[in-house]
């Protein structure tokens, strides 16, 4: 879930870059203004207590605004995220605004604060005033609203910064340049937010058709290593003919090559929600290698599955998919299937290790069906996307 807090002194420009905001990631747009006159035309039990106090010159209370708020969100829970304008206005409401995001198990990803001179907001709302026939656009209003605005809103500003979620654009460059830099934010938050996931298992355990199975029905990007290579070879790339003459030459591909290939398609990969990782890493180097890649990626690793399976069973299945068109080229003799079993042992095993001190890692067990094998990792997914809220 993504939650936008969008700031800035009157003629900033939220309006523009707020509909460029819910258009391109499908946020719910939070204006107070906007609920309480919706609230009010319900003729809702809190739009009542809201019209008698306005009726009555009075200020609608935080009491009510968080009900609202709170309300909204779990009427659009089905949305991508919230995007708050004009609230938290105050320092209380802030603290009024965390609270709420910590009941409602998710947070406040950023405060984007779109930067503009007093003497800018001047010119641009005196010159909107020539066309809106806003009585309230001239120059004696215009500085008692900014006014207004820096002593009510630099204590929330101070509060995100302390937070160390306070992002400030310029507000004077041109719209498009303004966008731009709002999206790059928006993309590194979405970023920190991905579900990350390694599939590990012998070979044999199912973690390929699992993997790409479960990249479909949750909309993940499944990164399998051969696949990848393969798709080099047969686009006859320069990366690709190199893949090839190692191949035909018993060798293995080195990880510049692998990790390239990886940081490309991560980097290309949009509107995912994260990366489903099978064969990669397969050695303590290539662990620490990921780390690193998704880290420059601002992301990191969420989940860490294996699939366990004896090795009876896996020496089965391995001699049964021999004699299809899914063979492998460790599968043509039982000498190369244990061989292969051997290496996932003394290389891999060893990274399962490395994991299990750092992350918790889930076994599920491979011997059931592969629909409940399936459902079984779909639910550890499912908490995962949970846990990132």
């Amino acid at each position: 879930m993504l939650n936008i807090a969008l700031f800035g002194p009157p003629g900033a420009g939220k309006g523009t870059q707020s509909e460029f905001l819910i258009k391109k990631y499908k946020l719910f747009y939070i204006s107070t203004g906007d609920m309480l006159r919706k609230e009010i035309k319900a003729k809702s039990k809190l739009g009542l207590e809201a019209k008698s106090i306005i009726e009555q010159g009075g200020l609608v209370s935080d009491e009510i605004i968080v009900q609202i708020i709170e309300k909204t969100i779990k009427d659009n829970s089905d949305a991508n995220g919230f995007l708050f304008d004009g609230f938290p206005r105050t320092y209380i409401q802030a603290y009024i605004l965390e609270g709420l995001m910590i009941k409602l198990n998710t947070s406040l990803n950023c405060l984007i604060n779109i930067d503009v001179s007093e003497k800018e907001s001047i010119k641009r709302l005196l010159n909107r005033g020539k066309t809106s026939g806003r009585s309230d656009d001239n120059e004696k209003v215009i500085k008692n609203r900014l006014k207004e605005y820096k002593e009510k809103t630099l204590p929330v500003l101070n509060f995100y910064k302390e937070k160390g979620n306070y992002i400030k654009v310029n507000g004077e460059q041109t719209i498009e340049g303004v966008t731009k830099d709002i999206d790059k934010i928006i993309k590194q938050e979405l970023s920190k937010n991905l579900l990350n996931i390694v599939i590990f298992g012998y070979p044999g355990s199912g973690r390929g058709s699992q993997g790409r199975a479960l990249a479909e029905k949750f909309g993940l990007e499944y990164v399998a290593t051969g696949p990848m290579l393969d798709a080099e070879i047969k686009k006859a790339s320069k990366i690709g003919k190199q893949i090839k003459q190692m191949y035909e030459n018993g060798l293995l591909v080195p990880d510049e090559i692998v990790v390239k290939l990886i940081e490309e398609k991560i980097a290309n990969s949009e509107d995912v929600k994260g990366f489903i990782f099978k064969g990669f890493p397969r050695t303590l180097v290539q662990s620490y290698i990921l780390d690193g890649l998704l880290k420059k990626h601002n992301s990191a690793l969420s989940k860490i599955i294996e699939i366990e399976v004896p090795t009876l069973e896996l020496i089965q299945r391995l001699d049964k998919r021999s004699k299809t068109d899914n063979c492998m080229p460790y599968d043509t003799s039982t000498e190369k299937i244990v061989q292969r079993l051997k290496d996932h042992e003394l290389k891999t095993i060893p990274v399962i290790e490395k994991y299990k001190q750092l992350h918790d890692v889930v076994v599920v067990d491979g011997m059931d069906s592969f629909e409940n094998v399936f459902n079984k990792l779909s639910d550890e997914i499912e908490n995962g996307f949970k846990n990132l809220r």
